[in-house]
């Protein structure tokens, strides 16, 4: 049977698994396809996205664009312009310049808030995006840890782009400490999430130089990432470097232990890896939560 709603197959079978398909249906109804005022006000005041996509060979990555406040602009009530792009040795930067599925969220890490926007992007023939709505919502603030931004000085050097097959030692001190990752993740069909993850550094646990392991703690009961792993285990990380500016950028497979429906563990191996020594413009320092 079709999956009612929003939900494809995937959601609906781990909203199941978990006891909580009548709490998604409720939550569900928050999900729209139009960029409210309130939602096109909250984006206009961002200064970085993060951005899900396939690149050219449809391996999924997380990337992180980043501007001035106004880069983010609801064109429409239907379409968010992005005045940004990947940069060279993005893995991103070939596959956006032509239309491509996305998702997108932008956060507010000073006032723990988050929304998310999935659509269609094409380029708008000015260096940027413009991504066609698909679905459009709101999430609560947990997990988020609360940070405010700085203007960062301009760099001396552009600093290379590296790029391997597997978490060098620094990577992986890096993923270690963590507190916060973001997730890229697609249905069979190519439809694709972005998505958020928090909790104490170490959350995220290194068991390798290519795997890597986290739990899945409650959250919307949505369970759009994990339910796009249920027919899909390709996802791409995304770790920001919160005091210099740049982003480790992961593609993988990742499996879903389910062995306690109640505390999920994800399982992930790291195929490649992309260093971003200048993702943004900004970097963030914590500050104390109220």
């Amino acid at each position: 049977m079709p999956a009612p709603g929003h939900y494809h197959l995937g959601e609906r079978a781990v909203q199941r698994r978990t006891g909580m398909l009548e709490r998604a249906d409720h939550v569900g109804r928050s999900i729209g396809a139009v960029i409210p005022p309130v939602a096109a006000r909250f984006l206009a005041e961002r200064r970085t996205l993060v951005l899900g996509a396939a690149d050219r060979s449809g391996r999924l990555w997380a990337t992180l664009l980043g501007g001035p406040a106004g880069f983010l602009r609801a064109a429409d009530e239907r379409t968010l312009a992005v005045a940004a792009r990947p940069g060279p040795g993005d893995p991103l930067a070939e596959a956006l310049e032509r239309p491509a599925e996305v998702g997108t969220i932008a956060l507010d890490p000073a006032g723990r808030r988050r929304m998310r926007v999935n659509g269609r992007a094409a380029p708008d023939g000015r260096g940027g995006l413009l991504v066609a709505a698909e679905q459009v919502y709101a999430n609560c603030p947990k997990h988020i840890h609360r940070r405010s931004p700085l203007d960062a000085p301009a760099p001396t050097a552009a600093g290379a782009v590296t790029a391997g097959t597997a978490l060098t030692l620094p990577q992986q001190l890096a993923a270690a400490t963590a507190d916060t990752f973001f997730i890229a993740t697609a249905d069979p069909a190519g439809t694709v999430d972005a998505s958020h993850r928090g909790g104490p550094p170490g959350f995220l646990s290194v068991l390798g130089p290519d795997r890597l392991s986290w739990p899945e703690y409650p959250g919307n009961t949505m369970f759009m990432t994990l339910g796009n792993l249920e027919l899909n285990p390709a996802a791409g990380l995304l770790l920001p470097d919160w005091e210099g500016g740049g982003a480790l950028l992961l593609t993988g497979t990742a499996r879903v232990d389910w062995s306690d429906p109640a505390a999920p563990l994800v399982d992930y191996r790291v195929l490649g890896t992309v260093q971003l020594p200048h993702a943004t413009a900004l970097t963030w320092i914590e500050t104390a939560e109220h």
